[in-house]
């Protein structure tokens, strides 16, 4: 099989694997991009001596350690807090204004919290900082909720997880910027207001690419037949799958969906509040809703957004010195997670899948931070600087990246690919909302309080997040089954079946059913003018 070969749930035109859908995919992941960078630059701009000495946190002299670790959990967690409330409302927006629409409502959000940023200054203090923080959260928390449901709702079966990945990449990229930027205005520009203040502007790139890029997006096929838009929804899919409606495989596809959205009108029913009662009265529903939110308490508990929010701090603590030094060591960090995200995107989500990633992800990642760890314990680093990291030390890092590299190709993206496509169409906007929140409300726990769990635990820190790296493998194999080339509506068969073995028998079913599908279509002798006549007809 080649790199770009495809698992099919059926018989499936090139056509449908063409520029428009890679594009649209594209378009929305520049929400990635824009949270990316936002979780990677800040540790590093805070750690820069332009900053420290505007805003007056030189430790002692001005303030304590323990001063500053607050004021720095404080400006980075305004984000996470602003995330989660944006996660919710997405909600809102995903179900009456659509998905396209909605990114663009939270595109502009966005910049306008950057915008606000940039006033901050050292007389002014952090206020704008702080209000800037969490507007713009309120965008990146909910494109990060639209993003993955828009992309799994227009993706063809086979190459979903590759689509919804490019959120993943959009967010490396992001991500590679922000380690990156620091290090070079720190190597090119003395210390100045503007180098601190640049990489707050650049956040504003991204986002004006998304707000650009959303006028060029269709809105989401299965959203416009929820709400009976029927002819504009046949019109945006076939322009998507570049297919004439009355294609065989459009009309196997328009089919499943009204077959799906018209059994959800028929028991729970599509308005604003029924997915909410729906979740209340279906203990299988609230239960595929523990697993996906719990997917994001083991994603933050690996230890990526300690590391993300606050790299000097890590490095800091393994032994490396120096602000320049610190910096480059993050940057290294960014290319290993962005190159191994191109391998998780191209290689292993559609063909390893989901369930087997997660497992040796979590269980190679474990190790490395046990090592970890137990050198800082044993050397002690911090209480023992030396201009150059010896033996030990390297070996340490060298695990540090080691740890990057079976992090990044697992948990890193596949949480939010199982998330986007797990729940039914009914239920996927609330659902989405959510996980995100989820995602956001762990992400804030850390963001919040790691500067003080590495005071107070030192190497603990790396021992506590080993030890839930190894429970999350449990909770994988018990729990999660594979959904890998599974069409979205058949993840309501392979959530009632064993997990381990759910995946088989599902793509089984479906080869059976699609035969038995073009066996009838055949012997009923429709043509394809026929097919279409009834489509019409039922509109």
């Amino acid at each position: 099989m080649g790199i770009l070969s495809k698992v099919e749930d059926r018989p499936t035109p090139p056509e449908v694997y063409n520029w428009r859908v890679y594009m649209t995919a594209s378009v929305a992941s520049f929400a990635a991009v824009m949270i990316g960078y936002d979780s990677a630059f800040i540790g590093g701009t805070l750690a820069l001596p332009s900053f420290i000495s505007e805003f007056r946190w030189a430790v002692p002299s001005q303030k304590t350690k323990a001063e500053v670790d607050l004021l720095k959990a404080n400006v980075v967690s305004l984000y996470q807090a602003g995330a989660f409330f944006g996660a919710l409302f997405a909600y809102a927006t995903g179900h009456f204004l659509g998905r396209q629409r909605g990114l663009t409502l939270f595109s502009v959000v966005f910049i306008l919290g950057a915008g606000i940023m940039l006033g901050a200054n050292g007389d002014r203090g952090l206020g704008l900082i702080y209000g800037g923080r969490v507007l713009a959260g309120i965008g990146v928390g909910g494109a990060s909720n639209l993003v993955p449901i828009y992309i799994s709702e227009i993706s063809p079966p086979a190459i979903r997880g590759r689509l919804v990945g490019l959120y993943e990449l959009g967010w490396q990229v992001g991500g590679l910027v922000g380690f990156w930027i620091n290090y070079g205005l720190v190597e090119t520009m003395g210390p100045s207001h503007k180098q601190w203040i640049i990489p707050f502007a650049v956040q504003l790139v991204p986002a004006g690419m998304l707000l650009a890029g959303s006028f060029l997006c269709k809105e989401s096929p299965r959203w416009l037949l929820s709400k009976g838009k029927r002819e504009q929804a046949l019109k945006n899919l076939s322009w998507i799958r570049n297919l004439p409606v009355d294609h065989i495989y459009m009309l196997e596809e328009i089919t499943a969906c009204d077959a799906a959205i018209e059994g959800q009108r028929s028991t729970v029913g599509v308005g604003f509040w029924q997915p909410m009662r729906s979740v209340m009265n279906s203990r299988k529903v609230m239960y595929r809703f523990f697993l996906g939110g719990s997917l994001f308490f083991w994603q933050n508990t690996s230890g990526i957004n300690a590391i993300n929010y606050y790299s000097p701090t890590v490095f800091k603590s393994i032994g490396v010195t120096g602000t320049n030094t610190s910096l480059l060591t993050t940057g290294i960090f960014g290319v290993i997670k962005t190159v191994l995200t191109f391998v998780w995107l191209l290689l292993l989500i559609d063909k390893l899948g989901r369930r087997n990633l997660l497992i040796i992800g979590a269980i190679g990642g474990s190790l490395c931070l046990w090592f970890v760890g137990g050198y800082i314990a044993v050397a002690q680093p911090e209480k023992h600087p030396t201009a150059k990291l010896q033996g030990g030390g390297i070996a340490a890092i060298f695990f540090f990246y080691l740890w990057t590299a079976f992090y990044s190709p697992s948990w890193n993206g596949t949480p939010w690919v199982l998330n986007s496509e797990m729940f039914d169409q009914n239920v996927r906007t609330l659902a989405q909302a959510f996980a995100a929140a989820n995602n956001w409300f762990w992400n804030f726990l850390v963001a919040r309080f790691t500067p003080q769990m590495f005071t107070k635990m030192g190497y603990g820190v790396y021992f506590f997040f080993a030890s839930l790296m190894l429970c999350s493998v449990v909770f994988i194999w018990f729990l999660i089954p594979e959904t890998k080339g599974v069409p979205l509506e058949a993840m309501d068969r392979i959530f009632e079946l064993p997990p381990r073995k759910a995946h088989k028998i599902v793509m089984a079913e479906l080869r059976e059913m699609e035969a038995e599908f073009r066996a009838n279509a055949d012997g009923a002798g429709l043509s394809n003018e026929k097919e279409q006549a009834l489509q019409v007809e039922r509109v």
